[in-house]
């Protein structure tokens, strides 16, 4: 079997056998064959698709690449947290602290930024000394203690995924359906959960630009999950407006910890709300209405609040950095961004809003790309706010002038600044599980 003749039927719009499919797999993995055969693959893919039953075998090809994660030793029924990302999207290090606050033993394995999306990863090494490569026996123990835990993918869990993710990020093959699906669900089906919960983000943002196009995806996500004994629910979200009001790795450390201790944005609050009273009902904590006040009530008592700070030390981050912003990193250089025009932000071009954060340097344009954990934005203004001539739109950070340069002239053209306000976005589209579509 040779590597060339896969590349040219998946090029040619030939399904794969799972023969072929765990040749490249193995192979890859193995070191056996090379960056530009994968490229080839994944663009060919991206172009052509797979059909359900590619995807599924994909998937659990990718599981059992490396180990799987035995959580048993973890009381309780394990529920992990998955988002496909998008500008601003902090949405795991709030919903984890709420749903593990409320009893629900979480255990996640995270991944890093892709393209123009941001990673929890990268955030969380933001806060001075914090770990995210914990030892397993180490992952399992501080999620027996502090109830949960979140955690970069290391050792060799799911090794293909790992290769694949750093790959794609750099050859414009992120936004394939079957791509992300195998992605997401053998993370999730290696990491060992019981129950899994998606957040699937669409919108000019996201990789699914279209509510349909979200929904396909979290059904075939779903049907994995379901097929091999994870129940499994996704939530579609809206990612055509950057969620909350930092983008950056930092900066989005500061935002988590207002949310979570009562004072942060409306819309992250809204959101991660939500995704933890599902957490915490696929817990088995009560109803999803029980659910959704009890969560709330966490963020009023500060307990959220207390996890987050306990999860944050149990891996060796400087808790008091997350009291005292002052701690964390901070940039050289910043720059206001000013209204060309009064009116009102008709709406924003999310993705170019993503790129202008990496072009700062807060995420990466190459995979061997280092991270400036200070860089990003602060939005002062998005979509349906009015504006006068010369407001400040946005505060810029970097590590040079000339990095602000370039991020203030790609941030200012993804502003649509007209005289009529826009209708107002919602938050959530629809909720898919076994049972069907339920939209929002």
């Amino acid at each position: 079997m040779r590597m060339y003749d896969i590349i040219e039927r998946k090029r040619d719009g030939f399904a794969l056998s799972d023969e072929e499919i765990d040749f490249f797999v193995t192979g890859y993995v193995a070191g056996d064959i090379p960056d530009y055969q994968a490229s080839a693959l994944f663009m060919a893919i991206f172009f052509q698709g797979m059909d359900a039953r590619e995807t599924a075998h994909l998937t659990m090809a990718m599981a059992r690449s490396g180990d799987m994660l035995d959580l048993s030793s973890i009381p309780g029924i394990k529920v992990d947290k998955h988002s496909t990302g998008g500008v601003g999207d902090k949405t795991t290090l709030v919903a984890v602290p709420l749903a593990i606050s409320l009893g629900v033993p979480v255990a996640k394995i995270s991944g890093r930024g892709l393209g123009h999306t941001g990673g929890t990863i990268d955030k969380m090494e933001a806060i001075p000394g914090l770990a995210v490569a914990p030892s397993r026996e180490r992952f399992l123990e501080i999620a027996r203690t502090v109830g949960g835990v979140v955690v970069g993918q290391s050792g060799n869990l799911d090794p293909a995924d790992k290769k694949f993710y750093a790959l794609r990020d750099v050859t414009a093959t992120v936004d394939s359906m079957p791509l992300i699906a195998s992605s997401v669900m053998s993370k999730k089906i290696a990491a060992g959960a019981d129950r899994i919960l998606l957040e699937v983000t669409c919108g000019n943002g996201a990789f699914m630009k279209s509510v349909d196009d979200a929904i396909e995806l979290s059904r075939q996500m779903v049907e994995i999950g379901e097929n091999v004994g994870r129940t499994t629910v996704a939530l579609i979200t809206d990612m055509g407006v950057p969620l909350g009001a930092c983008i950056g790795n930092a900066l989005e450390i500061r935002e988590v910890c207002d949310v979570l201790q009562g004072r942060g944005p409306a819309d992250v609050t809204e959101v991660c709300l939500e995704l933890a009273a599902n957490m915490a009902e696929l817990g088995g904590k009560g109803t999803l209405d029980a659910c959704r006040t009890a969560v709330r009530e966490q963020i009023g008592t500060g307990a959220a609040y207390a996890k987050f700070c306990e999860m944050v030390g149990a891996l060796g981050g400087d808790a008091a950095a997350l009291a005292d912003p002052t701690l964390l990193p901070q940039p050289a250089c910043s720059r206001a961004v000013h209204a060309p025009r009064g009116g009102f932000i008709y709406a924003m071009d999310t993705e170019r809003v993503g790129t202008s954060s990496v072009v700062l340097g807060a995420g990466r344009a190459k995979k061997e790309d280092g991270i400036d954990y200070a860089a990003g934005i602060v939005l002062a203004k998005k979509t349906g706010d009015a504006v006068g001539e010369g407001d400040t739109l946005a505060t810029l950070y970097a590590a040079s002038e000339a990095l602000l340069d370039d991020g203030a002239r790609m941030l200012l053209s993804a502003y649509d600044i007209r005289d009529e306000r826009p209708e107002p976005r919602c938050h959530f589209y629809a909720r898919v599980s076994r049972d069907g579509v339920e939209y929002l």
